[in-house]
């Protein structure tokens, strides 16, 4: 039903998406997050390592994360995406339960990834 998807019509997520899988551009990693209860939009994009992608998360408000791992050597690098749900532990209830149901409309923006994930802590 429609009322339970987020808008994730902020054309900054997908110009954010194809920044991070294009392997000419720096950028590597996006984070989106909430305004209001189910607008998601683009709060982060940079060229950092994954330490600096979670230094944006925050413990209270759930959010998104998709990054690019290259493997290889300079002979034969080969990208990797990911992506990934993030829950803090001060995320009220409501919120976490839409998590799941958010992420797949997210989906449809950030279709290509390797590896899935979902976190509730740093560790």
């Amino acid at each position: 039903q429609q009322s339970s998807m987020a808008d994730a019509s902020d054309p900054r997520i997908a110009q954010a998406y194809a920044d991070v899988r294009n392997d000419s551009n720096p950028i590597n990693y996006l984070v989106v997050g909430y305004e209001g209860a189910t607008k998601l939009v683009l709060q982060q994009a940079g060229e950092g390592d994954f330490n600096e992608l979670i230094s944006h998360l925050q413990e209270d408000q759930p959010q998104y994360g998709y990054f690019r791992i290259t493997t290889g050597d300079s002979e034969s690098k080969r990208a990797k995406f990911f992506f990934f749900s993030w829950v803090g532990p001060k995320v009220k209830v409501l919120a976490k339960a839409k998590v799941s149901v958010h992420k797949a409309s997210l989906k449809e923006i950030i279709r290509d990834f390797a590896a899935e994930g979902a976190f509730e802590s740093r560790d």
